[in-house]
């Protein structure tokens, strides 16, 4: 079983950290990351930046100089960042622009239609969401779906938005299969709503170390998508969907 960890956290504290709300978050480095996912067996991933690491690109290019190539970033970046600073950053890696409504730490969610263009004209980027789904109003809703590529972390966290995520996946929205501890919804049946409308939509994540989640990953978040998916179907949900939205070519 081949497993590409679309979301995770670095939490260097050898670099910048900003408290979110009064939160700043324990350490968990690059070879703590390696050790609580040993048992994964994990093929590659996507180190994606926090709340708490606001603007900083100095721990996202050491985390992923350590990781290596069959690693990406997700980072945040200000609505000013120039087309030279987007291209440096995609040549360490860096693959996507996050927008953290739920935390903040971002670029305000108002610039996303501007960002996303940009980083997808001039890097093939696409543009992440950390955002309860009952929020995405229809004006946000049409300006996701201008956008060229977009996910949205962790099933859009509630059922009450979960129509609103069928509704983007239709459209070619992709959804991130992680921080199932984070959702108030059956994720199960979330899962295979998901599936059967676009069977490339999922990318299963650990979403480790897991701030401020209710509930942490563990073994039973992978059982669940295990016992829910097969055969091809898994292969697609734990690794191949992902490897194909990130463009990472996995060297063994």
């Amino acid at each position: 079983m081949r497993i590409f960890d679309s979301h995770f956290h670095i939490i260097d504290p050898r670099f910048p950290l900003v408290p979110n709300h009064g939160f700043l978050p324990e350490p968990f480095t690059v070879s703590d990351y390696n050790k609580q996912a040993d048992w994964l067996r994990i093929k590659g991933g996507a180190v994606v930046s926090g709340s708490f690491q606001a603007f900083d690109q100095t721990y996202l290019l050491d985390a992923l100089s350590v990781l290596g190539k069959n690693y990406v970033g997700v980072t945040q970046l200000p609505a000013n960042t120039k087309d030279s600073e987007i291209l440096s950053l995609h040549k360490s890696g860096v693959r996507a622009v996050r927008f953290n409504v739920r935390r903040g730490g971002s670029e305000e969610i108002s610039k996303i239609k501007e960002m996303g263009a940009q980083v997808y004209d001039i890097a093939s980027w696409h543009v992440e969401l950390y955002i309860d789904a009952k929020e995405i109003d229809e004006f946000l809703e049409e300006v996701l779906l201008s956008l060229p590529k977009v996910s949205i972390d962790h099933l859009g966290l509630s059922k009450e938005g979960f129509s609103t995520i069928l509704r983007l996946v239709e459209k070619g929205v992709r959804v991130k299969a992680t921080g199932f501890g984070r959702t108030n919804m059956d994720i199960r049946s979330a899962l295979v709503e998901i599936a059967e409308i676009n069977p490339d939509a999922l990318m299963f994540g650990t979403d480790l170390p897991s701030t401020r989640s209710p509930a942490p990953f563990t073994e039973e978040d992978l059982h669940l998508v295990t016992d829910t998916f097969e055969g091809e179907l898994l292969q697609k949900v734990l690794y191949s969907n992902a490897l194909e939205f990130y463009g990472v070519n996995v060297k063994v």
